[in-house]
């Protein structure tokens, strides 16, 4: 199925603190914008090797607007700065989206920690979960009060929400909340790596669910070597030697595939396997996608063996 990809329009441009632009996006036509769910997000494509991925943090019931929040980012590669210095109202933006792999699951309890820019696919999981009648928590970090967005927002919810300035409170406690949590509690993490792998040292097997803006460090096999790639809608075999990805492999050969962060943290590469056992090395997929090996991001993971079949 071909992703939704339009010229959206800036419609409006906000400050929701220091160092983070907050845009709402719609269609030029007044057109409805795709559904989604908490935790999704979107390409935004700013040029032909630059493209950004930012959590979708409005009210997904409002098909009207998308609105993003994008942190500008000093030692980035460029896509902050496009953003926060040359886009405004009126401006045109290429988003394709939405997709979603850090999914609100049904649960009687949630506890949510968010570090900085974390907060954003966090906020309409808040909207849900109090809709849903759940029990729930969120420890909210960041460096200062001044560069936590959204702040007014979640105070709304009242003693449920603890904000966290490092500069005012020290690091966050996630002792205070992760643990004894009670059983069906799911925890759900966003933010800066060092955060990420506290709360997965703090965690029960099975209960968290976290999206990483950078790749976590993967365990690597027994080293990397040559193996074969078979393209099952035309047949054609390709061979990915040791230092190349896959998807740099199969799109030489000719192949079609939407890609973008190549660091796979985003998902955009995520293809189907037909045959073979993925040596997934992504910060995307769960512990149970990885172990049913049905797909895998192709910008980073390889082959288990010397074949793999996939949906290409």
């Amino acid at each position: 199925m071909t992703p939704y990809e339009a010229e959206l329009v800036v419609d409006r441009r906000e400050s929701a603190a220091e160092g983070v632009l907050v845009l709402t996006l719609c269609h030029p036509l007044g057109d409805p914008l795709p559904a989604w769910e908490p935790g999704a997000h979107v390409d935004v494509v700013l040029g032909p090797d630059l493209e950004r991925q930012y959590s979708l943090c409005g009210d997904p019931d409002d098909r009207a607007v998308w609105r993003i929040a994008v942190l500008r980012e000093p030692g980035g590669r460029g896509g902050s700065a496009h953003l926060h210095e040359r886009v405004g109202p009126g401006d045109k933006v290429r988003v394709r989206g939405p997709r979603n792999h850090f999914r609100l699951e049904p649960s009687p309890r949630y506890r949510f920690v968010a570090g900085g820019i974390g907060i954003t696919p966090i906020l309409p999981m808040l909207a849900a979960a109090e809709r849903a009648g759940a029990e729930w928590t969120l420890l909210y970090g960041g460096r200062s009060r001044r560069s936590m967005a959204f702040t007014g927002e979640v105070e709304r919810y009242g003693d449920r929400v603890t904000i966290a300035p490092e500069d005012e409170t020290g690091l966050l406690d996630l002792g205070s909340v992760l643990d004894g949590v009670p059983d069906g509690t799911l925890v759900y993490c966003c933010g800066p790596g060092p955060l990420l792998d506290a709360v997965e040292e703090r965690c029960p097997p099975g209960i968290l669910r976290v999206e990483r803006f950078r790749p976590k460090d993967a365990p690597r096999g027994d080293g990397d070597a040559e193996f074969e790639v078979v393209l099952a809608r035309s047949g054609r075999t390709v061979t990915v030697p040791a230092d190349v990805s896959v998807l740099d492999a199969v799109r030489a050969a000719g192949a079609e595939v939407l890609y973008s962060c190549t660091e796979g943290t985003c998902g955009t590469c995520e293809t189907d396997v037909v045959e073979g056992t993925p040596d997934h090395r992504d910060s995307v997929l769960t512990d149970e996608e990885r172990a049913a090996g049905e797909t895998m991001l192709i910008c980073v993971s390889r082959c288990r063996g010397r074949r793999l079949v996939l949906d290409l």
